[in-house]
């Protein structure tokens, strides 16, 4: 039983990690779009 808890505890923290770590590259992908398309409109680039 104690082994079970520790392995749920363990899955549960790096499904949680996994997911910071999805949304940091879509925020960053995100900021990499507005740049371009800011140069594209010939805004400061």
């Amino acid at each position: 039983m104690r082994k079970m808890f520790v392995l749920f505890a363990a899955a549960a923290a790096l499904t949680t990690a996994a997911c910071n770590t999805i949304a940091g590259v879509g925020e960053d992908a995100q900021a990499a779009g507005k740049a371009v398309e800011k140069c594209a409109e010939g805004r400061t680039c």
